[in-house]
């Protein structure tokens, strides 16, 4: 695919522009892969919008396909099929470098697996991001949501140092860092016992409503998924309802 700039995608005619009020729009999705024996459907014709500032859950059964739609809305794979606008560009139009560009200025993420730098203190996986996107100042913004995050006393420990749920809590500060208008979460509470994971989802919806940021999160927990605002229910690749 040949090089395509922010600036030209942004250009775009305004039909292919949505509402100030909608952060997300995708239409026709779908995604397949070839095996040896055929073509194998995980996604198809996937279509929804979210509005600036929604929660939104993504849930439904194993294999269902949850986890490859969220890859789709964040541009980290292409789809097979339809489109995802974000703020009104079509992200899976650009090429990987400008989707990484989008992704540094508008997205964080939290993973299952809390997906920290083994070899960086928590301050330092915080400024990463920062310091990724070129920020001239890292040090203050990750030593402040790192102890709005109860973690202020352990700015110098490695995640080795760290309990799976302060693990989390970095990852949380890692994401909410660069002040994202659009965060995404997958299983955020799979790797922890009960009671450290509503404690995380608290802090997660904490610091998402004094943000204002948009939030897509996946999972299979139906009483996490209820305190959003609005649901998605995937089933054999097929949307099924949404509310």
């Amino acid at each position: 695919m040949e090089d395509t700039s922010i600036e030209m995608i942004m250009a775009d005619s305004s039909a292919d522009r949505i509402s100030t009020t909608e952060t997300l729009q995708v239409e026709g999705l779908g995604k397949r892969v070839k095996l040896p024996d055929g073509e194998l459907t995980i996604l198809e014709d996937i279509g929804f919008r979210i509005r600036r500032g929604d929660t939104v859950a993504i849930v439904g059964a194993s294999g269902s396909g949850k986890s490859t739609l969220l890859s789709l809305l964040a541009g980290l794979d292409t789809p097979s099929s339809g489109r995802v606008l974000l703020d009104g560009a079509p992200l899976s139009e650009l090429d990987e470098d400008g989707r990484a560009r989008v992704r540094g200025e508008k997205v964080g993420f939290v993973f299952q697996s809390f997906q920290l730098l083994p070899s960086l203190t928590a301050w330092e996986n915080v400024m990463l991001p920062l310091e990724l996107r070129g920020d001239a100042q890292v040090e203050a913004p990750a030593r402040q949501i790192l102890e709005k995050v109860g973690l202020g006393e352990r700015l110098g420990h490695y995640p080795r140092q760290l309990s799976g749920g302060e693990q989390q809590r970095v990852a949380l500060a890692r994401a909410f860092v660069t002040a994202p208008s659009l965060l995404f979460a997958d299983e955020p509470t799979g790797n922890l016992d009960t009671h450290t994971g509503q404690a995380i989802i608290d802090l997660l919806f904490a610091l998402n409503a004094d943000a204002g940021t948009t939030l897509v999160l996946v999972t299979h927990d139906e009483h996490l998924a209820s305190r959003c605002t609005r649901l998605l229910r995937l089933d054999s690749g097929r949307l099924v309802d949404q509310a």
